[in-house]
């Protein structure tokens, strides 16, 4: 990180750069990478009121920059309410970077079983449709579909009969068979 401090109308002391340094290097500590940060200090005089203004133009790796100003009579209280603004917009650039995206598979799969309840599994499978393919070779006769159902614990018998017709054959509650 590249620190630039330039003084308008100030004296720039080695107090002053060394209070500007400390407070830029706690920029840091969010991860981003900076690569420059430009402190410009100057003093004006507005309707006979002497007041010192600072402004930060921090320059963020493929991020926009960073701007603040501040204004204040104490140069050195302008310095740490910059800073402090500094420190929270960056703080909310790096939460949004570091937001839910950079959770792992496996976290992500334990907080998806955490918020499963197992009696509303059991009841969604309960009226659980699940699509089959059909198996359809060649033609049958229909004794030989009624032997397959017969020989099966399956409720039902799809197949091709000699005439190229899908039939369905189904057990009745009342034991005997239906053809459809």
């Amino acid at each position: 990180m590249n620190l630039s401090i330039t003084g308008r109308h100030v004296e720039l002391t080695d107090a002053l750069k060394a209070h500007i340094t400390t407070s830029v290097e706690t920029l840091d500590k969010y991860n981003l990478d900076i690569i420059s940060v430009y402190a410009v200090i100057s003093t004006q005089e507005r309707h006979g009121k002497r007041g010192h203004t600072i402004e930060f133009t921090i320059s963020l790796a493929a991020k926009n920059t960073v701007v603040i100003k501040q204004r204040d009579n104490d140069l050195y209280a302008a310095i740490d309410i910059a800073s402090d603004r500094a420190q929270k917009a960056l703080r909310r650039i790096s939460d949004r970077n570091s937001d839910h995206r950079d959770s792992g598979i496996n976290e992500a799969k334990n907080e998806a079983k955490e918020q499963l309840n197992p009696s509303d599994i059991a009841e969604s499978r309960e009226d659980e449709i699940v699509p089959m393919q059909l198996e359809l070779y060649k033609p049958i006769e229909i004794a030989e579909a009624l032997d397959n159902l017969k020989e099966s614990n399956k409720q039902f018998e799809i197949f091709i009969d000699m005439d190229g017709k899908t039939r369905v054959l189904f057990k009745r509650n009342d034991g005997k068979f239906g053809l459809h």
